[in-house]
């Protein structure tokens, strides 16, 4: 038995000792590889998937997400959570994902009772654990939800390496983390500022791609003061020239960062990060 299939027996295992669960399905591949094991463990009639719905879920991940739960015939919830009325999150310091975990397994606990279920589980993956910089992980812990992935040992790598082995469409899908992780910490966080990165994302694509430069990691930073930064693919970054920036509208100044996309650029900008892990 490799390495991988000891994981995904221990998934199996996992998912299996309980009567039922309701997925938080992001519409990523995390999520998706534990809402399908949790398909092939328990049966589709035993499991729910639960995509939040909030200005800070872009609008293309919920249709993504909705298409995928109804391929493997899960119940498919969509409830809306109001992280922008939690103070903690609006003043969006190093901690502001643990307040936006703690509402959305706020609104998903009524939920899974209400279906009759128990068990709560994330997409949080054993590299995630590791990372040493997740306030938003223990605060779903906090709060019974748990995590099937990162129990069974499994991965980023070994969950795309088992999307692929089940012939899952997202396995190769890029990371997609929420809107709000494009605001630099200390910038507060509106429905508006969220809406205006995801406009300039979905602008800035559109573009490269009519260009014949399709980009698979994209994100438009809001650095504050009205300005952007952009990141794309590193391969990419001598093509993106003022033309296709032009393409970011809604900012008073529009900067390539010359380094490419990076998982989490915003935390090397914080004074203290060992002060949220």
């Amino acid at each position: 038995m490799s390495a991988l299939e000891h994981r995904l027996a221990l998934l199996d295992a996992e998912l299996a000792a309980v009567p039922g669960v309701l997925v938080a399905f992001s519409g990523g591949v995390d999520s998706g590889v534990v809402l399908a094991a949790a398909v092939r463990a328990l049966g589709a009639g035993r499991v729910v998937a639960a995509t939040a719905v909030s200005p800070s879920l872009p609008a293309t991940e919920q249709v993504a997400a909705r298409a995928f739960a109804r391929s493997l015939g899960v119940r498919h919830e969509q409830p809306r959570t109001d992280e922008l009325s939690r103070p903690g999150y609006v003043a969006n310091a190093g901690d502001r994902c643990a307040f936006c975990k703690s509402e959305l397994v706020d609104v998903l606990t009524p939920l899974a009772a209400e279906l009759g279920i128990v068990d709560v589980v994330t997409g949080t993956n054993a590299d995630d654990l590791r990372a040493g910089f997740r306030p938003g992980i223990r605060a779903a812990a906090e709060r019974g939800a748990w995590a099937p992935l990162a129990r069974a040992g499994m991965t980023k790598d070994d969950v795309r390496a088992a999307a692929r082995r089940w012939g899952l469409p997202l396995a190769d899908k890029p990371a997609a983390a929420c809107l709000a992780s494009r605001i630099a910490y200390g910038v507060p966080v509106s429905a508006a500022g969220l809406a205006r990165v995801d406009a300039a994302e979905a602008a800035l694509r559109a573009a490269l791609t009519e260009a014949g430069h399709p980009v698979r990691d994209l994100r438009v930073r809001d650095m504050g003061d009205d300005v952007a930064r952009v990141e794309v693919d590193a391969v990419l970054v001598p093509v993106v020239d003022a033309e296709l920036l032009a393409a970011v509208t809604g900012f008073a100044r529009v900067e390539l960062d010359p380094r490419g996309f990076r998982s989490g650029a915003m935390n090397e900008l914080l004074p203290d990060p060992v002060r949220y892990r």
